[in-house]
């Protein structure tokens, strides 16, 4: 393998920071953390090794400082400790010269600064991994916000790429956690994630997109761009005149009424993911403002979810057997969704889960973050050998995010029980959706060739009845067990037919009058029907056993 000095540089540095790690008190922590930890319960660490990972992954460039950002997020991978460790990552990011965003800006608009803008903040109000953003405003007097991409950095991240890739490919052959991870494919998905993050002109379809999405809910915002003053580098858009909703304190509760922007910044998210297949999929509170006016301002729309109809129905399906703590109905969607990979354990996989949810039920319903549930079932499928899809793990992401962003505007909030309010909508508003003009025209011309092919199809068949050629091949794996199956459903039909021809006999018999009465009737009727009710009885009774033999068995 030829490699170039920078190439070489970089394995270095990340073998050195595998070993380092790896084989360090946060494997020991990761392997050894069966439940996530709360903030009253994380250890403090003497050592300050979360921090140096913060340090280390900071000084390794943006792209690795992007991979702290997510792991901030990710509790099935990392240790509480070091989640707040990266989560300085997310805001505390040093921002690059401000030369180098006068020739980006200009060299993207076509124009010179002064020209573009009637005022540009030198000094950025925001820095982040992947660019930084300043406040300006139009000739026209408009207030903007400028979201610059720091220089040369798609190059520097495909090149991280490229060695990430090497060495997630040596580790998915050559160890165990690789075969049962696919870090080439959890590798593939976040270099994905980062080129949409890198498209600029993408984020500013998305903000466009979800701002008419979520028009039916008057309390959230988001900020639309300025197509002349747009490119795939730089993106300017409307200024939020507001506060992180980190900075949203008691006294602010007083003020506003947090439960209302809770319930609705939920629902939006709901029908989002559930509706929409877009959602925004980094809410956590640094991307999430607060206005003058009190209304949710929906910030940096790079990094967005997508999910398909069909994964919407499961994931209803998946949110509501969580949110009743339902967990074998949970196990059951998550292995339908989900990948098996070699050595899966299917019985270990539901106990996890079903302990997992019954765990979360205990505890009370309104405590449970569906989110962290989410990922543990997550961490749970990659332990016993099961290969979730993508579309999980973000939607867990999102709604941990988001539940801490519901906490801080109304502690009190039940996102269990919202999702239990808001499912009948939501389902209505699908079967809604699925129910357009292009829809129902598709399945009536579907329906139209089915009939119209009906009768040509039916003189096939009965052609080759007629002519001998009709075969029907049946694979039976138990010859034996087949036929037992017949042989009692034959008898069981036959001891009907032959009660029944009793009941019919005994009505006719009826009108016949004899000597022998019973009860004042017919004796010999009086008999038959005596006969078919015993009869009758008895079939009722074996049925009932032999059903409930099998249920049995079953369970």
């Amino acid at each position: 393998m030829n490699l170039s000095a920078s190439h070489l540089k970089r394995y270095k540095d990340i073998a050195s920071l595998l070993w380092r790690y790896g084989r360090s008190d946060l494997a020991k922590q990761m392997q050894a953390d069966n439940t996530f930890e709360t903030e009253e319960t994380v250890p403090i660490d003497p050592d300050g090794a979360p921090e140096r990972l913060a340090k280390d992954l900071e000084g390794m460039g943006p792209t690795y400082v992007k991979i702290g950002q997510v792991l901030a997020g990710r509790p099935d991978l990392m240790p509480l400790a070091y989640r707040q460790a990266l989560a300085r990552l997310q805001d505390d990011v040093k921002p690059f010269a401000y030369e180098e965003v006068e020739r980006i800006v200009e060299r993207e608009i076509g124009a010179r600064i002064s020209k573009a803008f009637s005022r540009f903040d030198r000094e950025p109000i925001a820095a982040a991994s992947l660019g930084q953003v300043h406040s300006a405003a139009l000739r026209d007097g408009r207030a903007v916000v400028v979201k610059v991409q720091r220089p040369d950095i798609r190059p520097q991240i495909a090149e991280d790429f490229e060695v990430l890739a090497q060495i997630a490919r040596l580790l998915d052959r050559h160890t165990d956690a690789g075969r049962r991870m696919r870090f080439s494919s959890t590798l593939e998905e976040f270099r994905t994630t980062i080129a949409h993050e890198l498209d600029y002109e993408r984020e500013a379809q998305n903000l466009i997109t979800v701002a008419e999405n979520l028009r039916e809910f008057d309390l959230i915002v988001v900020p639309q761009p300025i197509s002349d003053y747009s490119t795939k580098s730089v993106l300017t858009m409307e200024y939020i005149d507001g506060r992180k909703i980190s900075k949203f304190g008691p006294l602010d509760r007083l003020e506003t009424d947090g439960s209302v922007l809770t319930r609705q910044i939920f629902q939006a998210y709901l029908k989002q993911i559930l509706t929409d297949g877009l959602f925004h999929a980094d809410p956590h509170p640094g991307n999430v403002f607060i206005t003058h006016d009190n209304k949710i301002a929906l910030l940096d729309l790079g990094m967005v979810g997508r999910t398909s109809p069909g994964m919407q129905d499961k994931l209803i399906k998946l949110l509501i057997a969580m949110s009743e703590g339902k967990g074998e109905d949970a196990a059951e969607v998550a292995l339908d969704i989900s990948e098996k990979v070699e050595g899966f354990d299917s019985a270990e996989f539901r106990r996890r889960i079903t302990k997992l949810v019954a765990s979360h039920r205990d505890e009370g319903l309104q405590r449970m973050n569906v989110g962290q549930s989410l990922l543990e079932l997550v961490r749970d499928a990659r332990e016993t050998g099961l290969y979730v899809p993508s579309e999980l793990v973000l939607l867990g992401k999102t709604l941990l995010q988001l539940d801490e962003v519901g906490r801080i505007l109304d502690p009190t909030f039940d996102p269990n029980a919202e999702i239990r309010r808001n499912v009948g909508e939501l389902m209505a508003r699908r079967a809604r959706q699925d129910m357009n003009q292009g829809s129902v025209f598709g399945s009536l011309l579907e329906m139209k060739n089915f009939v119209g092919g009906l009768p040509m199809r039916v003189n096939r068949i009965m052609d080759a009845a007629a002519n001998g050629g009709l075969e029907v091949k049946v694979k039976v794996p138990d010859t034996s067990l087949v036929i037992e199956a017949m042989q009692k459903i034959a008898n069981r039909i036959t001891a009907g037919i032959v009660l029944a021809a009793l009941i019919v006999g005994a009505a006719l018999l009826m009108r016949v009058q004899t000597r022998f009465e019973l009860w004042g009737y017919p004796g010999l009727a009086i008999l038959c029907f005596i006969t078919a009710a015993g009869g009758a009885m008895w079939l009722l009774a074996e049925i009932f056993v032999h059903d409930r033999r099998a249920r049995r068995k079953g369970a």
